[in-house]
Order: C-alpha cells, then structure tokens, then sequence
C-alpha cells in the first residue's frame, strides 16, 4: 500500500503549484522526470511560487527605500539645525 501523491506546495501560502506535477518522491529522483520539468527556472524555483517571490523582492525593496527615506531625511534635519545655527 503507498500513500496519496501531494502536490507540491509554496513555502509561504498553501498554493498548489500547477508547473511542478504530482508525482512519488521516487519518481521525481528516477529518470521518468525531465530535470527541466521537476523544477522552475527562477529564483526558489520550484520551492516558492511565482507570486511568493515576487512580494519577496517587492518587500525586499521597499525595505531598502525606506532605508534610505530615513538616511535622507537625518541629513536634511542635520542641515536646518546647522543653518539655524548660524
């Protein structure tokens, strides 16, 4: 008796991935698979879903802007308390 196949599964949302089919672990490390289709040509491929990945480099931006909006912003405060100084 085996158990059921499951889907491959994103690592953040519980979305089934539609490109990688459903198959016996075995199955995936024997030959009957092509190697260009057990896995996705991307970052995380295959691991992540495409949309997974997309809002981690899309909040991986934001982060680094808001890094800088603060680096900025420190600056030109430190610029009007030294021209009021004056």
């Amino acid at each position: 008796m085996t158990h059921g196949m499951g889907y491959k599964r994103s690592g953040t949302a519980s979305i089934a991935s539609v490109v990688i089919p459903h198959l016996r672990p075995a199955e995936y490390k024997r030959s009957r698979l092509p190697r260009n289709r057990r896995t996705v040509n991307r970052a995380y491929g295959g691991v992540l879903s495409g949309s997974a990945v997309r809002e981690r480099i899309v909040r991986a931006f934001l982060v680094e802007e808001q890094k800088i909006v603060k680096k900025v912003l420190k600056i030109h405060k430190a610029k009007e308390k030294q021209s009021s100084k004056s």
